[in-house]
């Protein structure tokens, strides 16, 4: 694996993959971010966009998806009548520049076929969208539901986009931050799939000419399943098919705030699981850690996911392997106790220190048994800053 860079702000990172986008010896088609939530991903996505603002005065060259693009489509509930339901789509947006001639009603339909059962109507007049399913008009639909149909409208329209249309002539870049949120698992690897085949049009596009006119893609998640299923069709080579040229990276903040590091995982797309391992390391270092009660859930979770890599269905699998029986059963004890309630809630509140010294021994334990080979994330050599870091109060917030 190549080392772990580090970067101080948001500028001098997306300097960064703008650079591996366009490396003029060897440029790649798309660069794939896996970071947890919290970690800062719409506020890079953000910052991408407005990159390419400054650079050509004020024209984005950017088509984006984001939390940000989700927020442009509200619920009128008609509190009064509880009939007239409907999504509004805010039409001062740019995102709907062009979309009365774009004729996507087909192309949206298309997409929403695969996942929902439920169809449509867009009035482009009052920027209405009603829903209806069988016989039953104006309905409401579920968050997931809501979330499916608008990534439907933005795969339709980046189909525009390859096409040419001259509403989106200007972007150069795709950058689609955790697409999907409230999905089950088969519906995920259905949307990762009709993604990645997308992407694949975009770094294969050419002009009417014939001459290369690839866009550039960034696609960034915290959805394991997701981002493993993006990998593995992206990596794939496709017969008939250039190849996508791409590079994998974990993006995380080594001390929750502040810089960022880049640490590439070409060869494991799971890398961000020991990578977790040797955070929750770091943080119980009897020196320089600090351990939060949330770190409990975090440990939890690692259990749960290495259980189920061995086709078992919970953590008495891993906790079973640990110790003596004395131990396994204090270990479950407080794994069920530390990691619910109000211990669940990302606040920084710091553990006791009974409960600090218990924590280091289920995790000595863990690591120890399963034999994990943790890396050091800790170390990171810093990137010098491109643009010198600059105030992060008014950047949005995930």
């Amino acid at each position: 694996m190549s080392g772990i860079r580090t970067y101080q702000s948001l500028r001098s990172l997306v300097t960064r993959l703008r650079d591996d986008l366009n490396n003029p010896t060897k440029p790649i088609d798309l660069v794939l971010l896996y970071a947890y939530n919290r970690t800062g991903k719409t506020r890079l996505s953000m910052e991408f966009k407005d990159a390419g603002k400054r650079k050509n005065k004020g024209i984005a060259d950017t088509l984006y998806f984001n939390a940000y693009t989700e927020d442009l489509f509200i619920w009128e509930n008609d509190l009064a009548g509880d009939t007239a339901r409907y999504l509004q789509l805010n039409s001062d947006s740019v995102f709907f520049n062009g979309l009365k001639d774009l004729a996507l009603d087909e192309t949206i339909a298309s997409y929403l076929s695969r996942y929902a059962d439920f169809d449509f109507d867009i009035d482009y007049g009052t920027w209405k969208v009603n829903f209806r399913k069988g016989e039953a008009e104006n309905i409401k639909i579920s968050r997931g539901e809501q979330n499916i149909f608008i990534w439907c409208l933005f795969m339709a329209i980046c189909e525009r986009m390859l096409d040419g249309h001259v509403s989106y002539q200007s972007n150069q870049y795709l950058y689609i931050d955790d697409p999907i949120s409230s999905l089950d698992d088969n519906n995920a690897i259905s949307v990762a799939c009709d993604l990645a085949r997308l992407l694949r049009q975009a770094a294969s596009r050419t002009h009417q000419n014939g001459n290369p006119a690839p866009i550039k893609v960034i696609f960034s998640s915290h959805h394991a399943l997701f981002f493993n299923v993006m990998c593995n069709e992206i990596g794939r080579a496709k017969e008939g098919e250039p190849k996508v040229t791409h590079k994998r990276y974990f993006l995380h903040r080594p001390n929750g705030e502040g810089a960022f590091s880049l640490r590439a995982t070409d060869d494991t797309p799971f890398f961000h699981h020991v990578a977790a391992l040797a955070e929750l390391q770091a943080a119980a270092d009897h020196n320089s850690g600090k351990l939060y009660t949330f770190h409990f859930n975090a440990l939890r979770s690692i259990m749960e996911k290495t259980a189920s890599f061995f086709g078992h269905a919970d953590i008495s699998f891993c906790l079973k392997a640990l110790a003596s029986e004395e131990d396994t059963a204090l270990y479950n004890r407080a794994l069920n106790l530390l990691s619910h309630g109000k211990y669940a809630i990302h606040e920084p509140t710091e553990m006791g220190e009974d409960n600090k010294d218990l924590f280091r021994r289920i995790l000595k334990d863990f690591i120890s048994t399963f034999k994990f080979a943790l890396p050091d994330i800790s170390g990171a050599k810093v990137a010098a800053a491109a643009v010198a870091p600059g105030p992060q109060a008014n950047q949005p917030h995930e």
